[in-house]
């Protein structure tokens, strides 16, 4: 039983130490994320459509 306590609080005292992100900086990884992942959604969209339209041309 000594060691749950023990692992308890070491847990806790590890737990202190963390330094949780504002929400400043959780509002802009979000919006990081969102343009980056837009930016490569049409990047492959743009890739699709000039294969599709190689590959409509040969056939």
């Amino acid at each position: 039983m000594k060691r749950l306590f023990v692992f308890y609080r070491m847990a806790r005292e590890e737990l202190d130490k963390v330094i949780f992100p504002t929400k400043e900086q959780i509002r802009n990884a979000s919006i990081s994320v969102l343009v980056v992942v837009s930016v490569i959604a049409l990047f492959l969209s743009l890739i699709g459509v000039i294969f599709g339209t190689i590959a409509s041309s040969i056939l």
